[in-house]
Parts: structure tokens; C-alpha cells; sequence
């Protein structure tokens, strides 16, 4: 067995005085090790578990896509520290950048596909309204077909736990994230924005229905005052069909986890998935209120 290879190889090595009784130790817990644990039900095990352990895994890849975005925004921000005084569009390259590869991903993970990309007007505002999946993955694909095919930014609202996250206020000052107060949404629709909105937030996400996918909007109606408060705009509502099925919340002490939610406000709820099903994104017709 290999490892016996490895003990015999520490053995015959010197080691200084003062590290020889640890190292004894160390190759007599090894021994024991080798001699009494089953290494083949260990085996069995490991390979019974793979999928799930795998299926938690997932999400954390997500995680580092979006510190990868991060480190590369600052790394093109410290390139382009001089350009920024003479240039107002600093940070098209890098968006487009990010776009092209948030994309790429779509395609290959989801086989991501968006219908009534026609109804996003090419210039002046607009307001989308959408059901938050689980994981908000089918907006940044959103996000990369506007900037890519329409070359305008979407503006979104975001919840305000992700403005505490390390590292992700650049990204959320690039990509024009916003914590959405009514003021804020208003203005950005007046200065001729797209901006777009799941009024269910957070607890949408983690908490509806995946079978159903009822909304859950309860008393937040901000998005009705932003509406009112720029009479004429178009209201685009916008849907991904299968966005539940990509990645999920256990269903086990799902209640628990609803509990600290109220109380913290804070999304403390394991996720699992990375599946790869296929998305499309459906932005429907214009309203106009």
C-alpha cells in the first residue's frame, strides 16, 4: 500500500533531535491508521457521496465567478487609473469583458436562451419586474444580452447584504447596482435607464415554492411607487422558466432558516445545485401604465 511506502520513507529519513518524538508520533498515528481503518469502506463511502457533496460544490463555484469578475475589474481599474481622467467610458471594456464571459457561461451551463430581447427599447427607459430564482444567474445573463446585443447597461436593484459583501463594491459600482430606495429608482429611470426589479427579494429566492414558484411579494409594493413616480415609463415584465430547478434551498429546516432570515435579514440558507437545465428567459410584451 502506498502509504506504507510513505511511513517506511519517514522512517529512514533523520530528522533534528528536537522534531524526532513528533515525528514518531506522527508515523505511529499513521500505523494505526493504516492497520485499523477500513480504507475500502471509506472508498465506498466517497464515491456514495460524490453527487452530493458535488451538489453543494456547485454554488461555490458560482462564488468564485464572481470573485474572478472582481479581481479582474480591479485589476483593469489599476491599469486604467490615468485613462479615468480622461475617458468617461473607463469601464465599457471591462463590462464587456464580463458580459462576453458571463455569456459564455449561459450557453455551456444552461444552453441559455432569451425571447422578446426586441422588446427592450434601444434608447430612453424602462422597468423590468421579474421572479427571483434561487440564484440570481439568469440576470447576469440578462445583463451580458443587453450589454452585448443592445450595448446598454441594466441597472439593478440589489439587496443590501450584497453591498456588505467583501470585495463587491466595485462590481456593484460597475455593473450599476443599486440598494433601490424609491428615490434612487426613480431618478435612474429619469436619466433614461433600463433598471430592473424582483419586488420578492431575497425571501422570493429562498423561500418560494420550487414546484409552484408563487411570488412573494407580501407588503413591497416599492416598485408600484417607482412606477407612479415616472408616469409613461414601460414596464417590461420578464420570467426564466426552470431558473428553481438550477439550484435549490433543502427543504429540511427550511422553516429554521425562514426564522433567521426574519430576524437577521441575512440569507444564512444552504444552497445546492449547479444542474445543468436549460434556461429561457422570456421578456414579454410592454406595458405601458
Amino acid at each position: 500500500m502506498w502509504i506504507r511506502n510513505i511511513v517506511l520513507l519517514l522512517e529512514s529519513m533523520h530528522w533534528p533531535s528536537w522534531l524526532q518524538p513528533y515525528v514518531e508520533v506522527l508515523l505511529l498515528w499513521i500505523s494505526w491508521a493504516v492497520d485499523y481503518v477500513d480504507w475500502d469502506y471509506l472508498e465506498y463511502l466517497a464515491w456514495l457521496f460524490l453527487p452530493l457533496l458535488i451538489a453543494f460544490i456547485l454554488p461555490v463555484l458560482l462564488l468564485l465567478f464572481i470573485y474572478g469578475c472582481v479581481i479582474f475589474l480591479h485589476i483593469y481599474g489599476l491599469r486604467n487609473r490615468i485613462r479615468e481622467a480622461y475617458a468617461s467610458s473607463l469601464w465599457d471594456g471591462a463590462r464587456i469583458s464580463i458580459a462576453s464571459f458571463w455569456d459564455a457561461v449561459g450557453h455551456v451551463w444552461h444552453g441559455y436562451e432569451i425571447r422578446g430581447l426586441e422588446n427592450v427599447p434601444d434608447e430612453g427607459p424602462a422597468l423590468f419586474v421579474y421572479y427571483h430564482g434561487t440564484l440570481p444567474l439568469d440576470v447576469y445573463y440578462v445583463i451580458a444580452k443587453c450589454m452585448l446585443h443592445k450595448r446598454r447597461t441594466l441597472h439593478c436593484v440589489g439587496d443590501k447584504f450584497i453591498f456588505k459583501m467583501p470585495g463587491w463594491g466595485l462590481i456593484c459600482k460597475v455593473f450599476c447596482i443599486t440598494p433601490g430606495t424609491v428615490e434612487d429608482c426613480i431618478a435612474r429611470l429619469r436619466d433614461g435607464h433600463l433598471l430592473c426589479i424582483a419586488p420578492g427579494g431575497v425571501r422570493e429566492a429562498l423561500f418560494s415554492d420550487p414546484a409552484h414558484y408563487n411570488i412573494m411579494w407580501a407588503r413591497r409594493l416599492g416598485f408600484a411607487k417607482v412606477i407612479l413616480g415616472c408616469p409613461g415609463t414601460p414596464v417590461i415584465p420578464m420570467f426564466t422558466e426552470n431558473c428553481r430547478d438550477a439550484f435549490r434551498i433543502p427543504h429540511c429546516g427550511r422553516k429554521v432558516f425562514r426564522w433567521i432570515y426574519e430576524k437577521t435579514r441575512l440569507p444564512l440558507c444552504p444552497v445546492y445545485g449547479g444542474f445543468p437545465v436549460k434556461m429561457m428567459f422570456v421578456l414579454m410584451n410592454v406595458v405601458r401604465l
